[in-house]
């Protein structure tokens, strides 16, 4: 763990052992303190800061980490271990007990009980508490509060003690204890494995260390039960929503380094406890998660009803209706378009899928200019807040988050609004429906009420949603589902070039730019910049980012150039990248403050991005903002997002923030950024697709550059991805 620093630091590991003079702060959700603590050598007071579970003053403290230079407060020791252990001397004794930490002893009952018991007061406490009505001024009832709290204090102590033993960190300790109480030794004895269900950022490879430390067989069924039940989470975690059953089987006795035998009797019993479904809808053997299933022949039944049902909306005599919507627009729709209008105004529920420039928001201004003087009222939403923030923007009317309309209920872990409590409207008009998931599909048309009307709009072509399924794809391939597919392209958008290439890719064709350079138009918003080597292609990009593109096109390296990557990992990977640029746009200065957690580096100015939802503070996975302050003490980090909100995160909630001058496609999606760069390269080989690249590209709004090889562009233009994602929708929708 490290934490606040400011410029540079770092000596060397070391360790310091002491008394806790004073807790200057304390976070009970995340353990994260800040201590003044007198050494047990001879020296000054010092600053400790890192994760702690319980710490009062007088206690005796061990830790171990670094020692580094702040500016500005001096020396202080960067806990990455912190424990704690009753103090060995009669002063340490007064203040600890006084501190606070048992209630009904303050600082005076703390001198009298030292006075009359010296150090064996603990034992007295422990064993013998009658005694402690000897003492002036407690009598029964306070005796037995100090008992009871005395208890609690050591039941928090043992259960750190016995974490901390079986290899978990402080941080994550501290958020086992908030999640079980006194329960958790007895929780994690009884099963560890839970663990990697109910914690974030506890997986099942912690789960499994954990267990065979507290002496949990290899081939323990609740060991081959948990194994299969991560098996199919990894699954879904890659978009499936179940696995065929033989390679689950053998995926989990790969993982566990166990028979295939044992996994199918395990199998069964989790079947058998409903923790795990069998359904064979695409004529093999699939294994669902539960909720995946349910969720499957939910959506079916609902698309299907709504499709069966006839338009609600008030009578419109569609061409009279388009004529006059045209007059007000002052220009006529094209043949597609004005297609697309009449269905909508005539269907129950319809999809617009196509492109970008190809009218998607024409279509939808004109139809909701027609419905609204109708009085119908139309709900719009998108599954991120940055395409209602843009859906808002190019309609004119309010947009909210998929989430927000259905008020997600962040204690329950679901929505307020259901088929018991549907939300209030006539039209719903869904952007971006191609991120839209499974679970998250199945929310929303359960939300829906009886009378309402579906349009969803989106890009299939796009990558499909991170989370389990390929919702939008399959809609459209069930042949059940009215569908206006848009191709052509408009004047002003066919001059953009990054419209021309984005559509010259997904038809399998490699742009001009790519083919010959001297075709490229210095005026145009489409780049290809050549670079062979990958160590060369990023001090490009740096290069790119950091002068020549805002120099020349006048952007600002932070808040207009975006660059996308495919992966994480390698020197054209996120991480590389977003250190990289961070130094060279984003630099420490001496007034600059910098926190590091869970393995990256924040700075004031950084560009980052929320990486899981979090509904208590209103941010989504993908919303991208900017850190505004990182407060000295105690290193809590206030962000700017977009809207103008300003939200704040203690150093232990930093896992869910990442940095963002670099990010995935797949995060981009949603989002439009004014400028994106792109590298191309065949150290991407495993991911070189057309339609990541294609949604890389249609993220630019102004410029796109593409940045390395034109070979590594070309294998992903040709390369269709045609990994199929395991699920039974599109067979349940076809057999409706």
């Amino acid at each position: 763990m490290k934490e606040l620093r400011q410029t540079h630091y770092i000596v060397q590991e070391n360790t310091l052992s002491g008394t806790i003079e004073r807790v200057t702060f304390h976070n009970e959700e995340n353990g994260y303190c800040v201590l003044r603590v007198k050494p047990n050598k001879k020296g000054k007071i010092v600053t400790v800061v890192g994760n702690c579970a319980a710490p009062n003053a007088g206690e005796q403290i061990a830790s171990r980490g670094q020692w580094i230079k702040n500016e500005q407060y001096g020396d202080q020791f960067k806990a990455e271990e912190i424990t704690t252990s009753e103090p060995g001397n009669l002063a340490g004794i007064e203040r600890y007990i006084g501190s606070g930490l048992i209630d009904g002893i303050g600082p005076t009952y703390a001198k009298k009980l030292v006075d009359k018991f010296g150090p064996e007061v603990f034992n007295i406490i422990d064993n013998r508490s009658k005694q402690l009505e000897e003492v002036d001024g407690i009598g029964p009832k306070r005796r037995k509060e100090i008992k009871s709290s005395w208890e609690k204090q050591k039941a928090v102590r043992q259960i750190m003690v016995f974490l901390h033993q079986h290899g978990i960190s402080t941080a994550r300790a501290v958020r086992i204890y908030k999640t079980y109480g006194d329960e958790s030794i007895q929780q994690l004895r009884r099963n560890p494995y839970r663990l990697s269900n109910d914690l974030h950022g506890v997986g099942f490879k912690t789960a499994d260390s954990i267990a065979a430390k507290l002496g949990v067989e290899p081939d323990a069924e609740s060991r081959i039960e948990a194994g299969i039940e991560y098996a199919l989470k990894i699954a879904t975690d890659n978009g499936h929503c179940a696995l065929p059953e033989s390679e689950l089987i053998e995926s989990s006795s790969d993982l566990l380094g166990v028979q295939q035998n044992q996994i199918e009797s395990c199998l069964e019993n989790l079947i058998h406890k409903r923790k795990a479904e069998r359904d064979d809808i695409t004529g093999t053997s699939l294994i669902f998660p539960p909720k995946l299933l349910k969720a499957e022949k939910e959506v079916a039944k609902r698309m299907i009803g709504l499709i069966s049902k006839a338009s609600s909306h008030p009578e419109i005599a569609t061409a009279k209706a388009i004529n006059w919507c045209e007059s007000k627009i002052g220009y006529s729709l094209a043949e597609g378009q004005r297609k697309a209008v009449e269905e909508a105004l005539v269907q129950r529920l319809l999809i617009i899928t196509g492109g970008p420039g190809v009218g998607k928001t024409t279509i939808l201004k004109s139809l909701l200019l027609i419905l609204l003087a109708k009085k119908v009222k139309a709900i719009l939403c998108a599954p991120t807040g940055r395409a209602a923030k843009r859906m808002s923007e190019s309609t004119g009317l309010e947009a909210s988050t998929i989430h927000r309309l259905l008020e997600f209920q962040g204690s329950k872990g679901s929505f307020a609004h259901d088929e018991n409590n549907p939300l209030s409207g006539d039209l719903f008009i869904v952007d971006e429906a191609s991120m839209i998931d499974l679970p998250l599909m199945d929310a929303f048309l359960r939300s829906l009420p009886e009378n309402a009307h579906l349009i969803l709009v989106g890009d299939v072509d796009q990558l499909p949603s991170v989370g389990p399924g390929s919702i939008l794809s399959d809609f459209i391939k069930s042949e059940k589902i009215p569908v206006a597919r848009l191709t052509a392209i408009f004047r002003q958008s066919s001059e953009s070039r990054i419209i021309g290439a984005a559509h010259e890719i997904n038809d399998g064709h490699i742009p001009i730019e790519l083919a010959d350079k001297s075709a490229a138009n210095r005026n145009s918003d489409f780049f290809f910049v050549k670079c062979e080597d990958p160590e060369q292609t990023s001090d490009r990009i740096i290069e790119l980012v950091r002068n020549q593109i805002p120099h020349r096109l006048g952007f600002d390296s932070i808040d207009d150039i975006q660059v996308i990557t495919p992966m994480h990992r390698g020197s054209l990977g996120t991480q590389n990248l977003n250190r990289n640029l961070q130094d060279a746009i984003n630099p420490p200065t001496e007034s600059t403050f910098e926190i590091e957690r869970f393995g990256a580096l924040y700075r004031t100015g950084d560009k980052v991005i929320q990486i899981r939802n979090n509904y208590e503070k209103e941010t989504l996975n993908g919303d991208i903002g900017k850190i505004i302050e990182i407060s000295t003490d105690p290193g809590i980090v206030t962000i700017r997002f977009s809207g103008n909100r300003i939200v704040s995160y203690e150093p232990g909630e930093l896992d869910e923030i990442a940095p963002a001058f670099a990010i995935t496609v797949h995060k981009s999606q949603g989002s439009e950024f004014p400028c994106v760069v792109i590298p191309v390269s065949t150290q991407h080989f495993v991911l070189l697709q057309r339609n990541l690249l294609y949604t890389a590209i249609t993220r630019g709004s102004q410029t796109v550059v593409l940045v390395g090889q034109k070979k590594a562009a070309a294998m992903a233009i040709k390369n269709i991805d045609t990994r199929q994602r395991y699920r039974g929708l599109l067979d349940r929708l076809k057999n409706k």
